[in-house]
């Protein structure tokens, strides 16, 4: 006989909807609720991404789910979260059954939102990669003036760590190479058109 910590983790259809179907539901651990069961795992990992200034103004942020579907309720959830860690000295925050990694740079606070269960180190490298991308897009001035002014290069780091919530690159290194790319694809576009013209 099977122990029960490896029986493997309900698939979309089995549980409690599918002991309501007659199905087969995997069997309850010693001590565990009825209704507790391991969430299934997914690509989907960010919530969102956000940097504020030192006064909680937002200045880059993307939203990769419907937590938050409306831009006043984002805002809403931005200035608490601001207001929660601009005084303290730790990394990690847990508010509105989300975990959130943040770190500040001068001028700037920088947040990678999850949720609740998410892995707190998962996040941190999402976190790490982005400021270190940063800091060599914005030439190591990580702060609000330098970011303004480079907004583009901000938003392709962005899009080359996550794409719809789902984490693509934590290594700065390939991050650079990949923006560096198309930063220069997007010249050679400018020059062929330039020509022809």
């Amino acid at each position: 006989m099977q122990r029960p910590e490896a029986w493997p983790r309900p698939h979309p259809g089995e549980g409690a909807a599918a002991a309501q179907a007659g199905g087969p539901a995997p069997p309850v651990r010693a001590g565990e609720p009825a209704g507790l069961r391991l969430q299934e795992p997914s690509l989907y990992t960010i919530k969102a991404v956000f940097i504020l200034d030192n006064d909680g103004h937002r200045l880059l942020a993307k939203y990769y789910d419907d937590t938050f579907p409306s831009l006043k309720e984002q805002m809403a959830f931005e200035k608490n979260v601001f207001n929660k860690t601009s005084r303290t000295d730790s990394e990690i925050a847990f508010f509105g059954g989300m975990t959130i990694v943040y770190k500040s740079s001068i001028d700037l606070f920088l947040y990678v939102v999850g949720s609740s269960n998410e892995n707190e180190l998962m996040l941190m490298s999402v976190l790490t990669c982005l400021f270190e991308s940063l800091s060599h897009v914005l030439r190591k001035n990580v702060e609000k003036r330098w970011l303004l002014e480079n907004m583009d290069g901000a938003f392709l780091v962005l899009d080359e760590i996550v794409d719809g919530g789902v984490i693509l690159e934590s290594d700065a290194q390939q991050v650079i190479q990949k923006v560096n790319f198309r930063v220069l694809q997007s010249a050679k576009e400018q020059i062929k058109w330039s020509l022809l013209k």
